[in-house]
């Protein structure tokens, strides 16, 4: 039993884990609708924050364009999955089942990512977030003139998701759970659990593997990076398409739970609150995007629906003090100046300390070496002087 006991990990973190995904698992039956559906918008954000924080802190590529993705992804599945319709609103769409729909979705904003990052090789810094910034200027010209795909300024329907059956809609089929009834944001609700869940595990490996390792280098020094073996064009190539996925894989949540998108929620702000997200929560680490996309995405809901009960807000277009959402971006900047001057490694880093990996370096959890990659091999002094010698 002794033994048993001494095997466990010394580190109690787990059981932290253990206690949140115990408590998202038990939500549903304890929470209103406002509450679930405030929290799938937090899910969606999560899982687009994380590709922006591996692009922009891990890869040092700076990215204003990601509302364009989460908007390919978004209206990708409504296409792939929706039905074609006649009328006023006509949208043509594939009627595809919802899986191979979003699966196609995520394939295809990983692909416009693809097409996107040929434009990294030449520029790079403040001049690659400008540039970025005119793809979400196309993208809202498409999004409101190829009606027949998009619907146009009305925006289109999503389709209900599906999987082996079951139906993530309202009654069908009923479901009652504890005698709590199970309708579309309680099931939604673990479905995007599970996204966020394979997201966060994703996005870890990565971050603290070898590909993360080699992005840092490029990140710090493209000419180190090349001398040492890693292939920056390739890298580059691949952490656009990886974010962009992302950002796919976000939008596809984000229709689900609007269940109706329109091109105005894919502009420029969107892009800019991700960027916020990434940087209260720390760049570059995982679990700061998920805390700073949850206090982005939450808090302006939050201030709508309790702000007649704050005295110093007021109703949306009532007069008489501060609205909701611009409360929400004068909350938006303090958080980024006080995390810039008191936590620079984000929310998310403020129990370890540490500002580009998750995991704390100690001597029971070191960080592996940027050296046992093969691409990042470097010859050690002993070895220099057997062959010089």
């Amino acid at each position: 039993m002794s033994e048993r006991l001494a095997s466990l990990p010394r580190n109690p973190r787990w059981l932290g884990w253990v206690a949140v995904w115990v408590v998202a698992l038990l939500a549903p039956f304890f929470l209103e609708s406002f509450w679930l559906q405030t929290g799938l918008f937090a899910m969606s954000a999560a899982i687009g924050a994380i590709g922006l924080t591996i692009l922009t802190g891990t890869a040092g590529l700076l990215s204003l364009a990601h509302a364009f993705f989460v908007a390919v992804g978004a209206y990708g599945y409504c296409f792939f999955a929706g039905q074609e319709s006649v009328g006023v609103s006509s949208v043509s769409g594939l009627g595809l089942p919802p899986l191979i729909a979003l699966v196609l979705a995520v394939a295809l904003s990983g692909l416009c990512g693809a097409l996107y990052s040929p434009l990294s090789g030449r520029l790079s810094g403040i001049y690659l977030g400008i540039a970025s910034i005119g793809l979400v200027f196309i993208g809202q010209h498409i999004l409101f003139n190829a009606s027949g795909v998009t619907g146009g300024f009305n925006g289109r329907d999503a389709e209900p998701f599906s999987l082996l059956g079951f139906s993530f809609t309202q009654t069908d089929p009923e479901l009652v759970i504890a005698g709590v009834e199970f309708s579309e944001l309680e099931r939604l609700w673990y479905l995007g659990l599970v996204l966020v869940g394979i997201a966060y595990y994703y996005g870890r490996h990565l971050v603290d593997g070898r590909p993360g390792r080699a992005l840092e280098t490029v990140r710090d020094s493209e000419v180190a990076a090349a001398v040492m073996g890693v292939d920056v064009t390739r890298y580059k190539a691949l952490v656009f398409t990886v974010s962009s996925m992302y950002a796919g894989l976000s939008g596809v949540l984000l229709a689900l739970v609007f269940n109706r998108i329109v091109p105005e929620s894919f502009g420029l702000n969107l892009s800019v609150e991700f960027l916020a997200m990434i940087v209260i929560g720390g760049l570059g680490s995982v679990r700061g995007a998920v805390l700073g996309a949850a206090f982005v995405s939450m808090l302006p809901k939050l201030l709508d629906h309790y702000g007649e009960s704050l005295p110093f807000l007021a109703t949306a277009g009532a007069g008489g003090g501060i609205e909701p959402g611009q409360a929400a971006r004068f909350a938006f900047g303090a958080a980024i100046v006080a995390v810039l001057l008191f936590a620079p490694g984000g929310i998310g880093t403020l129990w370890h300390g540490s500002r580009g990996s998750d995991k704390p370096e100690s001597p029971e959890n070191p960080r592996p070496p940027a050296s046992e990659s093969p691409a990042l091999a470097t010859p050690s002094p002993s070895t220099s002087k057997e062959k010089s010698t």
